[in-house]
């Protein structure tokens, strides 16, 4: 028997298939986890607001959002990292003298600084998840934690080069017209060794599921690191081990490989 004693499921295809939807397998296996007294997670770049249906549907209250930058352990939040606001200032003036569109995501809701843009709607389309709203320097009224910043990869340079001075942020890409902005040392790794601080546990005891970019630290500092079989092949290289895809099971075949069902 494993000494594993908490899981971190990544959502957007690790826990949920391309209709957005948890399959039946896998709600079960969550269950089964929760049963046998397993800590059970969600670790995922979406706000927490974006997530609400999926912690309902798995009775989870706790989780690492906005890539790590703001942790919830019992409903009760026990790590935050915002972006500082004089970086935002940059960013947003930054982004706005390249038509830029910038999302803010705070921790209870989220604005964009332009009134409607075709990535923005495509992107969150994707997610199935509305539309933020309009309002300008959002950054001004709540820490952020996370920023959406809308530009093709080709365009990454203006804000990743050494000349452009954002030193103290990342960006991940994670959809065709969009990159994750948070702070230069987030991560869902980040964000993981903040619960189990809280947990009193090491990290040889922890199993996480992923698939995507955002994921690489997680699978990578965990104890086993779980990539599915959908992941692209990168991420693939940073997992001790790849189970199948979402809808064949990954969740399940995942956690028995593991030794936890």
């Amino acid at each position: 028997m494993t000494n594993y004693k908490a899981v971190f499921f990544d959502i957007d295809g690790t826990l949920v298939n391309d209709e957005k939807v948890i399959p039946a397998d896998a709600v079960e296996a969550v269950n089964q986890l929760k049963a046998r007294g397993i800590d059970v997670f969600i670790a995922t770049g979406r706000a927490p607001y974006y997530i609400t249906e999926y912690l309902t549907e798995l009775g989870l209250d706790s989780f690492v959002s906005l890539n790590g930058s703001y942790v919830v352990y019992k409903g009760q939040p026990v790590y935050k990292a915002p972006i500082s606001k004089l970086t935002m200032e940059r960013l947003e003036n930054t982004a706005l003298s390249h038509n830029h569109p910038v999302v803010m995501q705070g921790a209870e809701a989220s604005f964009s600084n332009t009134k409607q843009h075709d990535f923005i709607k495509t992107s969150f389309e994707t997610l199935r998840v509305e539309v933020p709203g309009y309002r300008t320097s959002y950054w001004k009224e709540e820490p952020i934690y996370q920023a959406l910043l809308y530009c093709q990869e080709h365009e990454e340079h203006i804000y990743t080069s050494e000349e452009a001075g954002f030193l103290d942020l990342q960006f991940v890409r994670w959809h065709p017209y969009a990159v994750d902005v948070i702070p230069a040392s987030g991560s869902k790794a980040k964000g993981i060794e903040a619960v189990l601080k809280v947990l009193g546990l090491s990290k040889d005891e922890v199993v996480a599921f992923g698939d995507g970019l955002n994921d690489v630290e997680m699978l990578s500092y965990v104890g086993l690191g779980i990539a599915m079989g959908n992941a692209n092949e990168e991420v693939k290289s940073y997992a001790n081990h790849v189970t199948s895809s979402v809808d064949e099971s990954g969740i399940r075949k995942g956690l028995e490989y593991a030794g936890l069902l």
